[in-house]
């Protein structure tokens, strides 16, 4: 394989399970360092990070909650320390709760607003901390859902919309940062194979119907869109900023 992200620094956020994991491997496999954060499992954490090191590229796991905004600083100054420099934001790290209408009594506000917090205020905080220590040249990616423009079916307008809020935000943040060659998307991924959509599976439509609204009929893997996020932060994606990358099979279309 071309390691064409030799020499890159890479912080991937929500690093330690499911996309996030898939992604780590796939930088290293391209030559790049990968700094992942987690939350909670630090087995699952430090797992990955032997992958990685076994594959040649230093690797680094940090515990950072992302609900909790002063984090975000300690979680980037702790990258550069260790590799000397970062390349790459991989805004990865989400919560999910659906499966509530939003005119239903029995709503947890609580547990939604958190997703907010988690998904929207903790990738702010993220980007903010990670604008300045960007090595110009860089890259920031946002992991978002094709929900954010495109929701067939009930019960998750809260997902959706912290999904679309990053949306309008990085294409503000591909200006604030384009004269220094910083490039800022989001990759919309479909449904994947993830203990997250694992857990929400009830609230969905059944395979088969939903299926049925994709014209590629089967789900999205994760090399899929972890092969997309890196050409996003490689040499070939240097001249492609504020888009948006459907990864979902067209379902929408």
């Amino acid at each position: 394989m071309q390691q064409f992200l030799k020499g890159k620094v890479v912080l991937i956020t929500g690093g330690s399970r499911g996309l996030g994991a898939t992604m780590a491997e796939t930088f290293a496999d391209y030559g790049a360092d990968v700094a992942i954060s987690y939350s909670a499992s630090v087995d699952q954490a430090e797992a990955v990070v032997e992958k990685l090191k076994s594959r040649g590229v230093r690797s680094l796991a940090i515990k950072s909650d992302q609900a909790e905004l002063s984090s975000a600083k300690s979680l980037v100054n702790s990258v550069v320390t260790e590799f000397g420099k970062l390349d790459v934001l991989v805004n990865n790290a989400g919560i999910t709760k659906q499966g509530t209408m939003v005119d239903d009594p029995g709503l947890d506000e609580e547990q939604y607003n958190r997703q907010w917090q988690v998904n929207v205020m903790g990738s702010i905080a993220n980007t903010r901390a990670s604008a300045a220590k960007l090595a110009d040249g860089g890259r920031i990616i946002f992991i978002g859902s094709r929900l954010a423009d495109y929701v067939p079916f009930r019960g998750v307008a809260d997902y959706a919309g912290t999904k679309a809020a990053l949306v309008g935000y990085s294409k503000g943040i591909a200006r604030d940062l384009g004269p220094r060659n910083i490039t800022v998307n989001v990759v919309q991924p479909g449904v994947m194979p993830t203990d997250m959509n694992k857990d929400v599976s009830d609230h969905l439509p059944p395979v088969e119907t939903f299926l049925d609204m994709h014209p590629i009929r089967r789900f999205a893997t994760l090399e899929e869109a972890s092969e997309a996020v890196c050409f996003l932060a490689g040499p070939h994606g240097s001249y492609i900023t504020g888009e948006v990358l459907n990864i979902s099979g067209g379902v929408g279309i």
